[in-house]
């Protein structure tokens, strides 16, 4: 886990040379340094195949290369004829831009997954005990296991749902658990996303262009599928409409609009899951329910799947200003007439300054030990961690509480003196602001170049589904990639890209 580490672990490969230390967690930016950046070829290197790949290896040494490229290309081609597309928030050039897709799978086999599937459910599970227990009696702030002041004073905390209890006591319905690997065995929990995790619709439609191109791949290696993942979405969000709905309860999706980095998603999960797409101005409160404008009149919403954030979700209750919410749509909900997923207030779970009391939170809520571990976390508000930090701030990752998209942040071994000298100055001025975590040596996949195979970094994000009386993990997820040689940046609005996550049956 330190960065003197000569060696980077390969999951097509194993472990392999490293051309330059590993330096960050996936959000990181550019070390200037090339880690191991050296094609690959299969036939001629002496690395041994790990299991999962063997199938795929076989049949990449089979392959052309120029008809491999040329696949890659088709694959743009397809994605810019969907339309799959993000934007990037202070960018006018970069509106509209395509997230770059790899054809190379990332492969996990049953075994790896049974391990992840495991960890993911008892963190989520906890994470709900979590949300019930500090908007209702606080046992686990009683108990000294979580410091008061981490919720009362969290930007995150929401006051409105004390005492507030969701549909079926469901506060993440939908979560992102982001995942980074070091080694064979050695998975960590970079982040949870507990309020609108995004990044599903290139999940989906990663897997539909992957078939599209190569059908025979999928003859030969049993993977299991994401394609349901609409279905079981759309009836995990039936699970907790209000008591009173009719037996096929009304789904909406409420987007802020078109100018959302992320609008592309909602539009393509109401069209997959057969639901509305809804902005706030086709919404409002009629006879004590959230009614939507139709061409036939207005038609009661039950359940409201929400990709806006908690501060705009009602002017009369949150930001007065917000054009983007429902005046009154917290009332409604309070009264138990509308289902909003995620529930307001769950931020405060994934909050980076909670992420460090995970362990004790899920020891606290299952009786058990966290089975997926955090990456080890020093606290900035803590005055000797403060210390600590500022000491070895050349090799440490810091990140702002609140922060997202890997923006905010600094990466120690990469920074200049300048940089590191400003960010002291930050942390001097509000330590409460920061979290700090030690450089990991991040494992790699291989990525197809015009050469042939070369390493990448990547990370994971596996998707949740939390219905009333069960969680579904869907086998795969998101897996992001740094495309640029010994590049750490994984997040699409700072260059990264995407592959097909593939989990093989037993």
């Amino acid at each position: 886990m330190n960065n003197t580490e000569k060696t980077f672990f390969d999951e097509m490969f194993g472990h392999r040379q490293a051309g330059a230390p590993g330096q960050s967690q996936s959000q990181g930016q550019n070390s200037g340094q090339s880690q191991s950046s050296d094609v690959i070829n299969p036939d001629q290197t002496g690395d041994l195949c790990r299991p999962p790949y063997e199938t795929f290896n076989a049949w990449f040494c089979d392959e052309d290369l120029k008809r491999l490229n040329a696949k890659a290309t088709e694959a743009e081609t397809m994605f810019r004829r969907t339309g799959i597309t993000f934007n990037v928030y202070g960018d006018d050039a970069a509106a509209e831009r395509l997230i770059p897709f790899d054809i190379i799978p990332r492969i996990i086999s049953a075994q790896e997954w049974s391990r992840l599937a495991r960890g993911i459910d008892q963190r989520v599970r906890a994470i709900n005990a979590f949300l019930h227990d500090i908007y209702h009696r606080q046992e686990i702030l009683k108990a000294g296991r979580v410091p008061t002041h981490l919720i009362a004073q969290n930007d995150a905390f929401e006051p409105s749902m004390i005492g507030m209890s969701p549909p079926g006591n469901v506060y993440t319905h939908i979560v992102g658990t982001d995942i980074v690997r070091t080694g064979d065995n050695e998975f960590y929990v970079l982040e949870d996303n507990a309020r609108t995790p995004s990044g599903v619709s290139y999940m989906l439609e990663n897997r539909e262009t992957m078939m599209q191109m190569f059908p025979e791949l999928f003859s030969r290696n049993r993977v299991r599928t994401v394609s349901d993942y609409p279905r079981l979405l759309r009836r995990s969000l039936a699970s907790v409409a209000p008591p009173g709905c009719d037996d096929r309860p009304t789904v909406g999706v409420l987007t802020p609009g078109i100018f959302n980095s992320a609008y592309f998603e909602h539009s393509f999960l109401a069209d997959q899951m057969g639901v509305e797409l809804v902005e706030g101005h086709d919404l409002r409160v009629m006879d004590g329910k959230i009614k939507m404008r139709t061409t036939t009149g207005y038609k009661a919403l039950d359940v409201i799947y929400r990709r806006i954030d908690d501060s705009y979700l009602d002017p009369l209750t949150f930001r007065p200003d917000s054009m983007l919410g429902v005046p009154g749509i917290m009332d409604v909900y309070r009264a138990g007439n509308v289902t909003i997923a995620n529930a307001p207030g769950t931020g405060v779970a994934d909050d980076k300054a909670i992420y460090s009391y995970m362990p004790d939170i899920v020891e606290f809520y299952t009786g058990e030990t966290a089975i997926l571990k955090n990456v080890p976390t020093w606290r900035c508000s803590e005055p000797d961690s403060l210390q600590y930090v500022l000491e070895h701030l050349s090799e440490l990752v810091v990140k702002e509480v609140h922060g997202s998209g890997g923006y905010g942040m600094l990466v120690g071994p990469a920074a200049s003196r300048k940089e590191l000298s400003l960010f002291e100055a930050k942390l001097r001025a509000k330590p409460s602001n920061y979290i700090a975590q030690p450089t990991l040596s991040l494992s790699t996949v291989p990525i197809l170049t015009k050469k042939g195979l070369a390493p990448r970094h990547v990370d994971l994000r596996p998707f949740v589904l939390v219905s009333k009386d069960k969680i579904d993990i869907i086998p795969g997820g998101l897996t992001r990639v740094a495309l640029k040689p010994g590049s750490l940046v994984v997040n699409s609005s700072q260059g990264g890209g995407t592959k097909d996550t593939w989990v093989l049956q037993e």
